[in-house]
């Protein structure tokens, strides 16, 4: 139970006190009343002495009496209604109310804080441990733990309340006082008249109320004197003939009104009556707007305000001075007889309210009284309580204890004799259950147990516990035995009480009796008012011993439906037991609050419902226990707004909505109409304020994106607009990095090779990937879309209309001052900011789906979006269930909303985690988010590009021409177009020596993309040769092929402009999917400082399949002859294989022209031509070609410098493709610059560590020779036969080495054993290669084929051999030729054949640069037959070196011989 302001040791005393009888004449009951008090009223605050009392026991033992209090009250004849005295319960509870301005009470009990009281204090308690000492701690601190005035309001007025009844006479009135006025006519006659009147009501039989203690009734006569109007004299004259009449014991003169009413305001006296009076008249209760549960059936509402006291009834019947019929809680007799005071449906009037509230606060009770009075009052108590009562009280015991001796001598003893013979000794105690049901027992007032009975309950008034506890225990044998359960029930629960308050505690406290008492009470003689009190006596002396189990298991045993107001009272009381454990219960706490708050709301108590329900909400909060939660919150939100406290019920229904509910849709649908309801009435509360936030859809503020521009255009036939950036697009990290190092890229080389310091990549979509640490920048006039990301947790669809986004603008004006203004609809300020509404978006049932909503800036400014605002509704009807598919943000209006209310939800965006410098390491702290910040500047140019006849799908090699439209859809020129590509092969807008082509689409649908020339047959197998600069194509030195300048007319577009330019496109030399990128740049004509430029993203999808295989190696020719005698010459052979697979409808590929391209080389001709003139190639078919190829000349050679290549073309059909022309040339160009870039690399860093002489001889293999392979190819495709063109690059880099068109897949080096030791640094070995070396002298063997020799004749066959060493480096080489044979093995005798050569077996040589040198040997056969002549061995060192690098010559090719005999 909760604290209490009373100990129990105080409770009980001052429960049952000796009760008086008052009397009054009219004159009397005037000069009282003019103090707004009755007489009862008047001596209520001096009621309890202030001294001890002290009376002599039955055995003349000294009896001391502490703190004793009397209870004065009106003689009332009616008994009071129970339906009365339950409205006045129910008005005591509501009219308390916790204290709203005190520091709540927090309790923590293990994970818990509760918060349960009106005082503060605060105990930190661990789960389990010092719980005991903590309570101790508050328990004598002065501050008490949680308490309850309502229920100890409850419990005073309930035990004040209690009618008297037959079986016991705590309550019956021991002593009556007749008051009369010192001013009446014969005071003395009317004293006469109210002891008639009193005698009348004690013994008359039609008067069956009130209950008198004995028939001999104490009759104390009062006097009052007037001081302020009455005559003192006449006063002192009459008191002592009332003393002479009535005893100096039996009569008192009270003085009392000493001042006049109209002096009552000139000073303040103080009221201790109104304490009093609100406890007991209704009249008095504080009302609240709820109103508690009353009777208002009767139509006169005034009746309702009863006085405890029944002073209002003032009307004289039968001519009694007061009308003694009506009990001041007897319903009003107009009022429905059937009526049931428990519904808690019975609310006051409004009118009835208002009264009650006016009632109380003019009135100033005893107005008329000095402190003086208020002492003469006091000291009246304390006489007639000294003189008057105490020794009738103890005279009283005498008598009884006397009758009682007496009596017991012959009767008992008769009785308990008898009773021994016939059933033994021992009578057995029998259990409830088995008693008959004899509570209809009634005993003549006479009767021996009555008289017991009594003076058990004068002990017990006059605190002689022990003497009261011997009685009641001797009563309740006695009734036992006679079976009558009601007085047996009474006995054992006051001689339970009264061994609790022994003292000494001579024996422990009986608790089986008050359970025994109570079961009785309940359930044999269905007397719950009984059971109540002895519920509530009991727990509240286990309380006080620590037992709160068993105090919480009596208070839950007396919940019943009979009445909920109790229930919900125990029920509260037994939580704050569990909670007051050594090991405090926390759930069984909250649960019982549950209970408690549900049977407050059936009282119709819906504040202590409320309280009861928020204090459990305090355990159940956070602990998954979500229906739990629901169920309360939703009852926490139902009273708060039958409270009208509607933010309360607001933030209940909020919680419900907002937390993961596991509630069936049905459920979360009422969930939402209630809330959507109770939202509505706080909205029109104030239809002018502020915009209240909504909590539903769940809006994920990190997945806002936003996007500045427009959107992409669809495609239009032919025209596919660039796809640039949209929303639809997912994020990638990978691509997105691409994308800036193109436009770094493009901006180093706009600003001379160097990245400006202040440059930012250009963002068009923000979102929680991008960089958002700066304002972004919004063009004005160009639209911002920002996507929100909702999700609708619920089983039920929320459809929101009228949504638009919230903005606060910042204009800057040309004066630059800045007006603030917030914007937050449409119609408010759409010349600064256009705003776009939608006007139905329905969410479907737990579905994520994303609304994008547009502004659209028509001024320069700061601009931030808030959040949105819209109308949050459900939908109605069965569309509500199944859900329609999920619509556009398109009104659609096929919804019909069931309510909606306004609202808003706000957009914030954490910024990321910081965590560079030390203090960001070590705290937490969040950079800014700026995406929904942009700043709005001055207009700038917009590019759209469109792709015409831009294809999905080529062959690996083919070129297509297609159309690109460049389109200013601004009000400012554009200019410096640039498009940068990390793929410069794949298209071409052609070099600056481009002849003009169709510009239009129509008009080049048949043509080639290459430029041709008709040639003559003659012509065929002999090259044409022409050159060009890489420079004209924008390869030139130190130039970034992948930033290539857009050939715009005058280089600039003017507003609404549009220019169509041809494009060439290759397709990639890799089958597959390419995704190639495109980076469009441009800048404005007026230079701004925010923003420099502008970019546009392209990305082209195209699908490659295979085509051709070209393989090529060069090689040295033997031969010598050439123009001038210079062996220059090579032979470059080409290998052409069909790859393509039958699914690209390719019928077959011709090779129509082979091109070289190279500052040193150039093709002569086709050696070695088949019959088939047009080189075709069906499928899987493969086609070999043989070329000679020649130096150039020198004069062509001399201008390397400027970049000058020569291409030479051999035609096999009868067209020329000039190769030095756009697209060939570009292709050619940007293949080579993509084959360097991933060449130069490696090779530079080789040319660091090799020394010079090895530099010459590496040079001597390098050829610098590129063949382009030019083809067509027949496709079939619905029955249409296509053309089409593509070529092929091989680059040649090595003498010997093959090389090929497309790149070569790498083997994956194989997994090496790890190895356990540190590798030696070995230095890099400079020596060249043995290729490299072999290729510094070339050797060819003149001689003839065939010789026929006479061996008959002659034995000897002589052989003049020629020996040509040509020198092919720049530097003098040392040659030594050696002859002699290698004669490792016997085998190698006969591999060479028996031939030998003349003369001289070693020559030593130099060669100079490039020169050619012939040796005359001579060969000498002896046998016929066929010989290799191969075997001379040449080695060869640079001859201003030491080292020698020699190795021996090997000849590629054997020089047979055949010796025929003649």
């Amino acid at each position: 139970m909760a604290q209490c302001v009373q100990s129990v040791h105080e409770l009980i005393p001052d429960s049952f006190v000796p009760c008086v009888a008052a009397l009054c004449s009219d004159d009397a009951e005037r000069l009282t009343r003019l103090n707004h008090l009755s007489f009862a009223e008047l001596l209520k605050p001096f009621t309890r002495l202030t001294s001890e009392v002290h009376m002599r026991d039955p055995n003349n033992q000294l009896h001391i009496i502490k703190n004793l209090k009397i209870a004065v009250s009106n003689i009332i004849t009616q008994p009071p209604q129970p339906g009365a005295i339950r409205k006045l319960l129910s008005d005591v509870v509501s009219g308390s109310q916790p204290a709203d301005g005190l520091v709540a009470n927090v309790i923590t009990a293990g994970d818990y804080d509760l918060n349960i009281s009106d005082r503060s204090i605060k105990a930190s308690v661990p789960w389990y441990s010092n719980w005991k000492d903590t309570l101790m701690e508050m328990k004598e601190s002065s501050l008490n733990t949680a308490t309850t005035p309502w229920f100890e309001a409850y419990r005073e007025t309930f035990l004040q309340s209690m009618p008297a009844s037959d079986h016991e006479f705590l309550n019956h009135y021991l002593a009556c006082m007749l008051v009369a006025s010192s001013s009446e006519a014969e005071p003395m006659e009317q004293f006469g008249k109210l002891s008639q009147e009193q005698h009348r009501i004690q013994h008359n039989n039609d008067y069956s109320y009130p209950k008198w203690f004995i028939p001999n009734t104490l009759k104390y006569y009062v006097l009052l004197y007037d001081v302020s109007a009455g005559d003192e004299q006449r006063a002192e004259s009459i008191y002592e003939e009332m003393k002479q009449k009535y005893g100096t014991q039996g009569c008192y003169l009270l003085k009392i009104n000493s001042r006049t009413s109209n002096q009552a305001s000139d000073e303040q006296i103080p009221d201790p009556w109104s304490q009093y009076l609100q406890k007991n008249s209704i009249q008095n209760q504080e009302s609240y707007e709820d109103g508690p549960c009353t009777i208002s059936s009767n139509k006169n509402s005034d009746s309702n305000l009863l006085s405890l006291d029944g002073l209002d009834n003032e009307v004289k019947v039968d001519g009694l001075p007061n009308n003694f019929r009506a009990h001041p809680l007897q319903l009003d007799s107009s009022s429905d007889p059937s009526n049931n005071i428990d519904g808690p449906d019975h609310v006051k009037s409004a009118s009835s309210l208002h009264e009650t509230k006016k009632a109380n606060p003019g009135i100033i009770h005893g107005a008329c009284l000095t402190l003086t009075d208020h002492d003469r009052i006091r000291q009246f108590v304390q006489e007639f309580t000294f003189r008057g009562l105490l020794p009738h009280i103890e005279k009283t015991i005498r008598q009884l204890n006397d009758q009682l001796i007496s009596r017991k001598g012959l009767s008992r003893s008769l009785f308990s004799a008898t009773k021994k013979w016939f059933s033994g000794s021992k009578v057995p105690e029998k259990s409830i259950n088995e008693l008959k049901n004899t509570s209809g027992l009634l005993y003549p007032p006479e009767a021996p147990e009555l008289q017991i009975r009594k003076m058990a309950d004068l002990c017990f008034l006059v605190q002689h516990y022990d003497l009261a506890y011997s009685c009641y225990h001797t009563a309740k044998k006695d009734f036992l035995n006679d079976q009558a359960m009601l007085y047996a029930a009474g006995a054992l629960e006051m001689a339970a009480v009264s061994a609790f308050l022994q003292q000494g505690a001579a024996r422990p406290y009986p608790a089986h009796y008050m359970d025994t008492a109570i079961q009785t009470y309940r359930d044999i003689c269905k007397n719950m008012v009984l059971a109540e009190r002895c519920v509530l006596l009991s727990a509240e002396i286990l309380k006080s011993q620590s037992k709160y189990s068993e105090a919480a298991a009596l208070l839950i045993r007396l919940t019943s439906e009979d009445s909920d107001l109790r229930s919900a009272l125990l029920l509260e009381q037994a939580a704050h037991c569990f909670i007051n454990m050594k090991s405090p219960m926390v759930r069984k706490y909250a649960f019982h609050m549950i209970l408690a708050g549900h049977r407050f709301s059936k009282a119709g108590q819906k504040k202590h419902a409320l309280r009861c329900y928020c204090q459990a909400m305090q355990v159940y909060k956070g602990k998954g226990w979500s229906l739990a939660e629901d169920h309360i919150n939703f009852t926490i939100g139902r009273q708060s707004y039958t409270l009208r406290q509607l933010d309360n019920a607001v933030s209940a229904f909020r919680h419900i909505l907002i937390n993961e509910s596991k509630q069936s849709a049905a459920q979360q649908g009422s969930f939402l109409r209630e809330y959507l309801y109770v939202y509505k009435n706080v909205s029109q509360l104030s239809p002018d304020g502020p915009l209240p936030q909504l909590p539903l859809p769940y809006i994920n503020s990190s997945a806002t994106r936003v996007f500045f521009g427009h959107d992409r255009r669809p495609a239009d036939g032919e025209k596919q607009a660039a796809t640039h950036v949209s929303l639809d697009q997912e994020y990638d990290n990978e691509s997105s990095q691409q994308w800036r190092e193109l436009e770094e890229q493009v901006v180093a080389l706009v600003n001379k090779g160097v990245i400006p310091p202040n440059f930012h990549p250009t963002q068009y979509c923000l979102n929680s990937f991008s960089d958002n640490s700066r304002f972004p920048l919004a063009v004005v006039e160009e639209p911002i879309t920002v996507e929100v990301a909702f999700r609708n947790p619920l089983k039920v669809p929320l459809l929101l209309t009228n949504m638009s986004l919230l903005w606060k603008f910042q204009p800057k004006d040309c004066s630059g001052k800045n007006d603030e203004e917030v914007k937050e609809l449409v119609t408010s300020e759409p010349e600064m900011i256009g705003t776009e509404v939608i006007s139905e978006f329905l969410i479907n049932s737990e579905e994520s789906k994303v609304a994008r909503l547009k502004l659209f800036p028509h001024h320069i400014g700061e601009l931030h979006v808030l959040g949105i605002v819209y109308d949050l509704g459900t939908v109605q009807g069965p569309t509500a269930v199944d859900g329609i598919g999920a619509l556009p943000g398109c009104h659609t209006g096929k919804h019909s909303l069931s309510m909606s209310v306004r609202g808003r939800q706000d957009l914030e965006i954490q910024g990321p985690r910081l965590n560079t410098t030390k203090e960001e390491k070590t705290s937490i702290t969040y950079g800014p988010d700026r995406r929904l910040d942009p700043i709005i500047i001055e207009e700038m140019p917009l590019l759209e590009v469109f792709f015409i006849h831009f294809p999905t799908g080529l062959l690996c090699g083919e070129i297509r021409k297609a159309y690109v439209e460049f389109v200013n859809v601004s009000k400012c020129p554009l200019t410096g177009l640039k498009v940068v590509s990390k793929r410069p092969e794949f298209f071409t807008f052609g070099g600056n020596t481009t002849a003009l082509t169709p510009l239009s689409p129509s008009a080049s649908e048949n043509c080639s993309a290459y430029k041709t020339v008709v040639t003559e047959s003659t012509s065929v197998c002999t090259a044409l040769t022409s050159s060009a600069s890489s420079v004209d194509f924008g390869i030139g030195i130190g130039s970034q092929p992948e930033v290539i300048p857009v050939p715009l007319p005058d280089t600039v577009l003017l507003p609404g402009a549009s220019v169509q330019l041809p494009l060439w496109l290759r397709g990639p030399d890799e089958e597959g999917v390419h995704e190639i990128n495109f980076l469009f740049y441009y800048e404005s004509v007026k230079k701004l400082p925010k923003i420099r430029h502008r970019i546009l993203r392209h990305t082209a999808v195209i699908c490659t399949s295979r085509s051709l295989n070209v393989r090529a190696t060069v090689c040295r020719s033997n031969s010598l002859e050439d123009e001038e005698g210079r062996g220059g010459n090579m032979l470059v052979f080409v290998d052409v294989e069909n790859i393509n697979t039958s699914e690209a409808g390719v019928k077959e590929f011709h090779i129509v022209q082979v091109s070289s391209c190279s500052k040193h080389w150039k093709l002569q001709k086709s050696v070695n031509l088949s019959e088939n003139k047009d080189a075709k190639l069906g499928s899987r078919e493969k086609g070999k070609f043989c070329f000679k190829a020649i130096r150039c000349k020198e004069k062509e050679d001399a201008t390397q410098s400027s970049e000058k290549y020569t291409f030479a073309d051999i035609i096999f059909g009868n067209e020329q493709i000039i190769s030095s022309a756009s697209p060939c040339a570009d292709f050619f160009y940007r293949s080579l610059s993509s084959e360097l870039k991933k060449v130069q690399p490696s090779a530079h860093a080789e040319k660091q560590s090799i020394e010079d002489a090895v530099r010459l001889i590496q040079k001597c293999s390098e050829v610098d020779l590129n063949v382009v392979i030019l083809w067509k190819a027949y496709v079939v495709e619905d029955s249409k036969q296509l053309i089409l063109e593509g070529q092929h690059h091989v680059v040649l880099h090595t003498v010997g080495k093959e090389a090929y068109s497309y790149p070569q897949k790498q083997e994956p080096p194989e997994m090496e054993p790890l190895k356990f030791f540190r590798p030696e640094h070995t230095a890099v070995s400079s020596r060249p290669s043995v290729e490299q070396l072999s290729s510094l002298i070339k050797t060819s063997l003149h001689y003839p084929e065939s010789l026929n020799h006479p061996f008959h004749q002659k034995s000897l066959c002589l052989v003049p051999v020629t020996l040509l060493l040509s020198n092919c480096s720049k530097a003098d080489v040392d040659v030594i030729v050696d002859l002699r044979h290698k004669t490792t093995s016997p085998e190698s005798l006969e591999i060479h054949g028996s031939f030998t050569w003349l003369g001289q077996t070693q020559y030593k040589l130099q060669l100079k640069s490039e020169e050619i040198h012939s040796l005359q040997l001579k060969a000498c056969f002896v046998h016929t037959g066929v010989y290799n002549l191969g075997t001379p061995r040449v080695f060869a060192k640079l001859s201003d070196q030491v080292t020698v690098f020699e190795t021996s010559q090997q000849n590629s090719m054997p020089a047979l011989i055949i010796i025929n005999n003649v």
